[in-house]
């Protein structure tokens, strides 16, 4: 645990101690001065203790932060501790200050709840290795791997570090880091990463990082970073507070104006504890990072909450964000007198066999298709070779334009002109049959994700902006319906259009590439799209673990939410306290009796912001 958290933790426990004496004052003092019929000063003797232990603490953090020009909503509970303490109001004055360090006690446990969900993730790493040296595995400790060692990753382990395959076929599950829900082939010279499940076949790998280096360890450092940081929760409070404060005050002096009694000053600023703003809106807060954490959405930046759903401008980038991040067969340019259908049977037969990235795009087409597999009597795939087979009688290979053009230069004619995306050129008895085609393709849901963000969520501008070639990006521009693309921008080039286009609306950022991190910090709201980089999920205020564009949406609809519930908690329980605050300066309501109208009002309010953390039964409006 590093200072600041150290720091943090303890300060956690001294507001909750403060609160625990606060209480203990209270029952001590009811008991002494009604159950015990003691004088006054004897009973007042706790909340004595109280204030010298747990007043003058939080007064003189608000002294500070009053030096430091910091004015927030908690300012009217300072006044109100000080102004108890100099009229003698000593129970009025205990309750004020349970009301202050109990919120910061509330905030805190919530804080802790909502982050049992990001928890569960350190449970997934392994203690121990399995070592390989000398044609012995031994077992050791992660922080004893180096770089460099030979580690085997038995059927149904979990990758304990980044590294790279030299031993062994078979396939990992990503999808608990990436989002994609596929398993990954392996092959030697693969690359694993590390918090990926093994499949039924042991692989053996070259450590390439040390494991507190290592991507699940990274993640481990975002998820902790969003459970440990303080945020600056109270931005919405303290908009809020800059009206209801002068209010309270004015409310106030008014009172005692008026009365000539300094008690009715003291009553209204009791009932003017503004904690609907202190408690509710942090709760509203935590119960909605709590929601999204259960919703595979990672919130690292409270902020995000406050301003996604106030943002007019969306800018995507290409590449796993709008697109699955993978290849799809998109066209099959036939040789002539070559049937389609049989070449594709053939090919997807014999890539059901390989570890190339377009394999599995040529056997879900296959599938797609409705081919039968035909049995494959042999298959070769050597580095750089590409693959071949013997299926069904016929001879067939799978390889590039560049290595046709070795081996049979008499069929380079006859293929089609380049064109954007992958190819692959197929051969059936050493003769040109076919070119397939092959696309980033976009998500089913893109279009009308797009299409729907002007009606429902007050879109006004939305923007393609990717490092990739013109043509692809117009490609997918056109598939999804976004008229404004720019291609070919380098990561400062991004960062220089968000900010402007930041500084004219309110931005979202959706990314998932490293070159993506300048711009998802300089956005209103960054969101990153998967864990395919540390550094991209640390710059980003939201991380969607499920790489599906309805959990944008769903985050949408969980920031609109939670302000509409934390409007609803922190106006209602103003509105109360102004009308608590009314009968006080008449003298209707004396300072003690103030202190528990508030805390009445304080239970509303915080009854409605823990809504905000129940499920709805819809998230998404499209």
């Amino acid at each position: 645990m590093n200072v600041e958290s150290e720091q943090r933790s303890k300060g956690q426990r001294i507001q909750t101690g403060i609160a625990i004496l606060a209480v203990l004052s209270i029952v001590t003092h009811l008991v002494i001065r009604y159950g015990m019929s003691l004088p006054g000063h004897a009973s007042n003797i706790p909340l004595w203790i109280a204030y010298t232990l747990g007043g003058i603490p939080l007064v003189w953090g608000l002294l500070l932060n009053l030096v430091r020009r910091q004015f927030g909503s908690d300012l009217l509970a300072g006044i109100s501790i000080v102004t108890a303490l100099l009229l003698g109001e000593y129970l009025a004055g205990t309750l004020v200050i349970l009301m202050l360090s109990g919120g910061e006690a509330l905030e805190d446990y919530a804080v802790q709840s909502a982050s049992s969900v990001l928890k569960a993730l350190a449970k997934r790493m392994p203690s121990v290795a399995h070592r390989k040296s000398g044609g012995q595995i031994t077992d050791c400790q992660l922080e004893e791997i180096a770089v460099g060692d030979e580690l085997v990753i038995f059927p149904h382990d979990i990758c304990p570090v980044d590294g790279t395959v030299i031993e062994g076929h078979g396939s990992m599950d990503e999808s608990y880091l990436t989002g994609e829900p596929y398993e990954m082939s392996k092959t030697p010279g693969s690359e694993v990463i590390s918090g990926a499940l093994n499949s039924d076949s042991a692989l053996t790998i070259r450590a390439d990082r040390l494991p507190e280096d290592s991507r699940y360890a990274k993640i481990m450092e975002v998820m902790r970073a969003s459970e440990e940081e303080r945020p600056r929760m109270r931005r919405l409070a303290d908009k809020l507070g800059a009206f209801y404060t002068p209010i309270a005050v004015a409310i106030a002096l008014v009172a005692w104006f008026i009365s000539g009694d300094p008690v009715r000053f003291l009553a209204v600023l009791v009932v003017a504890t503004p904690c609907p703003l202190l408690i509710a809106i942090p709760v509203a807060i935590i119960g909605s990072i709590s929601l999204a954490a259960k919703r595979a959405i990672i919130i690292r930046d409270p902020s995000v909450l406050e301003t996604i759903d106030t943002c007019r401008s969306v800018i995507f980038d290409k590449t796993g964000t709008l697109t699955y991040g993978r290849p799809e067969l998109i066209e099959q340019i036939m040789a002539q007198d070559v049937d389609s259908d049989y070449t594709l049977q053939l090919v997807g037969s014999a890539e059901q066999y390989s570890k190339h990235p377009l394999s599995e795009a040529i056997v879900r087409a296959a599938e797609t298709g409705n081919q039968n597999r035909l049995e494959v009597t042999s298959i070769s795939e050597k580095p750089g070779e590409g693959l071949t087979a013997r299926i069904d009688g016929h001879e067939v290979r799978i390889i590039s334009r560049k290595k046709l053009a070795l081996s049979n230069p008499r069929d380079v004619a006859e293929l089609p002109p380049l064109a954007g995306g992958l190819e692959c050129v197929i051969l059936v008895d050493d003769r040109y049959a076919a070119t397939y085609q092959f696309r980033d393709a976009p998500r089913t849901e893109s279009r009308e994700f797009v299409k729907h963000l002007s009606s429902k969520h007050h879109i006004d501008y939305v923007m393609l902006l990717s490092g990739d070639r013109e043509s692809e990006v117009s490609y997918l521009a056109e598939k999804v319906g976004i008229t404004d693309v720019r291609a070919n921008k380098s990561p400062e080039e991004k960062l220089d259009i968000v900010r402007e286009e930041t500084s004219k609306y309110g931005t979202v950022y959706v990314g998932d590439g490293i070159n993506d991190a300048p711009a998802l910090m300089a956005a209103t709201a960054g969101i990153a799209f998967g864990q395919r980089s540390d550094v991209t999920a640390k710059a980003a205020g939201a991380v969607i673990m499920d790489s599906t564009l309805r959990k944008v949406d769903e985050l949408f609809h969980i920031s609109r939410r939670m302000r509409r519930i934390a409007l609803q908690s922190a106006v209602g329980g103003m509105v109360l306290s102004i009308i608590g605050m009314i009968f006080a300066s008449l003298g209707y309501l004396p300072p003690v009796a103030g202190a528990i109208l508030q805390e009445v009002i304080d239970v509303l309010a915080v009854l409605n912001a823990l809504r905000v953390a129940i499920p709805p039964k819809v998230l998404t409006d499209y």
